[in-house]
């Protein structure tokens, strides 16, 4: 069964940093993009970053030269980790993490974690 266990958000201030952190685990992810998306209430999922299998990335202009996408091994799983600097009010939301389609920037389950909350506020 695949999972998606995120971590790593809270509070931070208008030009703080935070890093946030997603377990996948449940099938093999070794060939497959991972990424980043995040969703405020009222409005649909957005994509925020992707991570190739060889670590090519991809961002939204939103966070570009911004956050840093990167991606990890472990024995049992996949880590997949977002560093964002640089935060703003705009990027608070609840950020989720999934495998993607290939060639695209949709998200390959319907399955989703519970999400890590990231507040940006003065």
């Amino acid at each position: 069964q695949v999972q998606f266990v995120e971590s790593g958000g809270g509070l931070a201030q208008p030009g703080g940093s935070l890093r946030l952190s997603c377990r996948a685990s449940g099938s093999d992810f070794n060939q497959y993009s991972l990424g980043w998306y995040r969703q405020v209430p009222g409005k649909q999922r957005e994509f925020v970053a992707r991570v190739s299998s060889v670590g090519n990335t991809l961002y939204d202009d939103a966070v570009k030269d911004r956050f840093i996408i990167s991606r990890r091994r472990d024995y049992a799983s996949t880590m997949v980790y977002l560093q964002m600097n640089n935060l703003q009010p705009e990027d608070t939301a609840v950020y989720y993490c999934n495998q993607m389609i290939p060639k695209t920037v949709r998200p390959s389950f319907d399955s989703w974690g519970q999400g890590t909350q990231v507040i940006v506020s003065s």
